[in-house]
């Protein structure tokens, strides 16, 4: 089916507060966005506001605050900080 499994954690899925660092980026059409946005491997990020649904989602990274569509956000590989 082309679908791969493993026990990743995505950045739509962290905790609000849960400092996290970023493991990788999907090889896609939305990559160099979130390039331009301060997302790289390394790079540490956390969660601090969530919408009533669950979408947009806030992050801080280097001192700045991003916001991110749930989709988005679905794109980054992440791993405890």
């Amino acid at each position: 089916m082309g679908l791969l499994l493993h026990m990743s954690q995505t950045l739509d899925s962290i905790s609000l507060n849960e400092l996290v660092e970023i493991a990788a980026i999907a090889n896609n059409a939305i990559a160099p966005k979130l390039t331009e946005m301060g997302l790289t491997k390394g790079q540490k990020i956390k969660a601090i506001f969530k919408a009533p649904f669950g979408d947009p989602i806030a992050y801080e990274i280097n001192g700045n605050i991003i916001s991110m569509r749930k989709e988005e956000a679905m794109q980054v590989e992440v791993q405890m900080a």
